[in-house]
């Protein structure tokens, strides 16, 4: 048996120049960080040839073609395992639509957990790109690349997306200490409800070159933020987070809805700097920078939406338990 933890993922700045349509033309940055949230893959070797996958529901399935799972399909496919074979997944949040990246989490687990099985170790280059082959080209989700990448390596890293499809990673250069005052200062809601990226992205993605400016704008911002965590000048994350949300806004029709606006508003009204929701839009988490002295403040205003405490994750996914007893096959 082997379990394989992957972690989930918050983006600080530049979401949306990882799409494809964007980076192809003058490359796409993001600044992204790993947090101690996780999805869970568990692979088991089976004494019959059957596969069994269980998440929401259960397969039980004779061909590797046959699995409705397009991620675990697919991912079997790549590493070429045929037969059985038991696989579980589970996760922390909800597994979709919660804009921390949980799709892409799954999906470099399953990569991690069946290359394992098979007693092989991959580098999370290979991990994070063939993540986005699955999910990208043989699933067709209308996605970028940061999660894949941020869940594969872990760490606070500056994610550069070239046009010639390359993909090169930065570490910030931030000390324990750095990083926990960042993070005392960053605080996830949930907005109670979770969507569907696939429509809002395919809107973003085919509006890319009308929308070209905002998304100039959103990458700008990537090494203003770099800086100024480098440099220990947290509280400007406020203001850029602030900044990013309103371009993000123009991307697409769906990204914010009145509830969304409502639960933005009263943050900034009780002590938040800025902020944004996570991921596509249109529901899943809301990220905010706030202050300490402000955060009870801050709480006790948004009082009805749950509050996810988290910390960062040095750590990309990773086994975390590996028996391999007498194989019978």
């Amino acid at each position: 048996m082997i379990i394989v933890q992957t972690p989930l993922r918050i983006s600080l700045s530049g979401g949306g120049t990882d799409l494809r349509e964007y980076y192809k033309i003058d490359g796409g940055c993001v600044i992204s960080t790993a947090i101690d949230k996780y999805t869970f893959v568990i692979v088991k070797e089976r004494f019959d040839d059957k596969i069994y996958v269980d998440y929401s529901r259960k397969e039980i399935v004779d061909n590797v073609d046959d699995i409705q799972h397009g991620l675990v399909r697919e991912a079997l496919k790549i590493t070429g395992i045929k037969s059985g074979i038991e696989i579980c997944m589970l996760a922390d949040i909800p597994s979709e639509g919660s804009g921390l990246g949980s799709s892409s989490s799954i999906t470099v687990g399953l990569l991690n957990a069946f290359y394992h099985y098979q007693g092989q170790q991959i580098i999370p280059e290979q991990l994070a790109r063939e993540a986005c082959k699955i999910e990208i080209e043989y699933c067709g989700q209308p996605i970028g690349k940061q999660d894949q990448y941020i869940v594969a390596y872990g760490g606070i890293r500056q994610i550069n997306f070239n046009s010639d499809e390359t993909v090169t990673l930065q570490n910030l250069s931030l000390n324990a200490s750095q990083k926990r005052v960042l993070c005392s200062n960053l605080l996830l809601f949930f907005t109670n409800k979770t969507r569907k990226s696939a429509d809002i992205l395919s809107e973003q993605k085919k509006h890319t070159k009308i929308k070209k400016n905002y998304l100039d704008k959103i990458k700008g911002l990537v090494k203003e933020v770099h800086q100024s965590l480098e440099n220990n000048k947290f509280d400007k994350l406020g203001g850029f987070l602030d900044y990013n949300w309103q371009m993000k806004k123009e991307l697409a029709s769906k990204i914010t809805n009145s509830e969304i606006d409502y639960m933005y508003d009263i943050a900034m009204k009780n002590g938040a700097l800025g902020g944004k929701i996570l991921g596509a839009g249109g529901g899943g988490f809301l990220l905010v920078y706030c202050p300490r002295a402000n955060q009870n403040k801050l709480r006790e205003a948004l009082k009805d939406y749950r509050e996810m405490p988290f910390m960062l994750e040095r750590d990309g996914s990773k086994v975390i338990f590996n028996v391999r007893p007498y194989s019978w096959k």
